[in-house]
């Protein structure tokens, strides 16, 4: 059954003042908009980090720039090297109150420098359009608005909590990973601000996602006088490939999808060297060591070919969340906070992946779609819906008071992720 939420004074007239910001956050939602920053534009990166800072100082608290440990990449021509990641957004606020809360979001987008999609546009009213508006700079700013409404309580003082805002996400939080895994595992709950859908449903259980690149390598030789010197990486790649789509099916939930092939020069020349780009999304811990399995198997197959050699690179960067009693109570906890506001509700499993399953991994009971209503995210037709910047701070504003009231138990929900409860 979900609990009953009142509001009593001081709650009501936190929740008044955001009503006020309305107009303020439309004009910085536009500004941050206008700015790219793709995960790969380290300086529109740079700059959005820049306006974070000045937006998040009015919490107090310390920010830093976390330093993100690079990560190694294939290029498509088989070279390995390690790619760079511009800092994390930080801030520090209480970290020995006695409720331990983790706010994670990312600043980049999946719209790079060159993309033509660059700017704000007004649908009507209330929609607009833009890169990064719902996914995720407008949680951004709800994030921010629910955490300054928390300030003016006379309870603040039990909350601390620690606020990541990554660059890399959108790429798979590669750099920011074990940190937003040390986060979690000392806070009591998670809160991430990724999009709700338009209709204001979240996100509930989570498949587990992992990347990989399968290079390959065999031997050049000229396709007329030497073919049979030559041995094929573009080959064996592919047949790879088709052994990795055949499992498709095979169990439940489990999904293969081979990405890309890179490799190959002129039409003249033997491919010595082919990268095969797949990603894999499970269900649980037992689907993911079937999947390792598998890969162990099946590249293993690859490189016992006649001149060929494979290596694998990747793995699964954010494991499975699925709805546990704690990741339940925290959504009891949303549905009651919205009650208090009129709305009712809703979530849905899906095989989406984002920082809450990060968090989950680490053992952090969280909820993270808590951010702006919108759709046709990762698109150039991304909305967002701008009454829902207040609607959904509310929302989240009402949670962390509650939290820091104690009427939710946040403590509860770590030990019920614990098996303690």
């Amino acid at each position: 059954m979900t609990v009953k939420v009142e509001l009593n004074a001081d709650e009501r007239a936190a929740l008044d003042w955001i009503d006020t910001r309305q107009d303020h956050m439309v004009t910085t939602l536009r500004d941050w908009v206008n700015i790219n920053s793709g995960s790969r534009n380290a300086d529109g990166l740079e700059a959005m980090r820049g306006k974070l800072n000045d937006a998040f100082a009015e919490l107090g608290g310390e920010i830093r720039a976390e330093g993100l440990t690079p990560t190694t990449v294939v290029e498509k021509n088989g070279d390995v090297r390690e790619q760079d990641f511009t800092p994390a957004f930080h801030l520090i606020q209480r970290p020995d109150a006695p409720v331990k809360i983790v706010l994670t979001g990312h600043h980049d987008t999946v719209f790079p420098a060159e993309d033509s999609f660059q700017r704000w546009v007004m649908r009507d009213d209330n929609i607009m359009n833009g890169p990064g508006a719902a996914d995720m700079k407008g949680g951004l700013l709800v994030m921010l608005h629910a955490l300054l409404a928390l300030e003016r309580s006379p309870l603040k003082d039990r909350i601390g909590y620690d606020i990541l805002i990554s660059p890399d996400e959108e790429i798979g939080s590669l750099g920011s990973g074990p940190i937003l895994h040390a986060l979690g595992a000392k806070a009591d709950i998670g809160m991430t601000y990724e999009p709700a859908l338009a209709d204001g449903s979240l996100a509930g259980a989570r498949k587990g996602s992992g990347n990989w690149s399968l290079k390959v390598s065999g031997k050049a030789a000229h396709a007329g006088r030497e073919h049979h010197l030559g041995r094929n990486a573009i080959v064996a790649a592919s047949e790879f490939a088709l052994a990795l789509d055949n499992l498709n099916g095979q169990r439940d939930g489990v999904t293969f999808n081979v990405a890309r092939i890179d490799g190959g020069g002129p039409p003249n020349v033997v491919p010595a060297n082919a990268v095969v780009r797949f990603n894999i999304r499970v269900n649980d811990a037992e689907d993911q060591a079937w999947v390792l399995s598998n890969l162990e198997r099946l590249s293993g197959a690859t490189a016992r070919r006649d001149g060929i050699s494979a290596e694998l690179f990747g793995g699964f960067t954010r494991p499975a969340k699925p709805m546990t009693p704690a990741n339940a109570q925290m959504f009891e906890w949303t549905k009651a906070a919205g009650s208090a506001l009129g709305l009712d509700i809703k979530w849905n499993a899906t095989g989406g992946v984002c920082e809450g399953n990060n968090l989950w991994a680490a053992g952090c009971p969280n909820v993270d779609t808590l951010g702006v209503c919108g759709a046709d995210i990762h698109s150039h037709e991304e909305i967002v819906l701008l009454d829902s910047l207040t609607e959904r701070a509310k929302l989240s504003a009402i949670m962390l008071m509650k939290f820091a009231s104690g009427e939710f138990d946040a403590r509860t929900a770590r030990k019920l992720a614990r098996g303690e409860a």
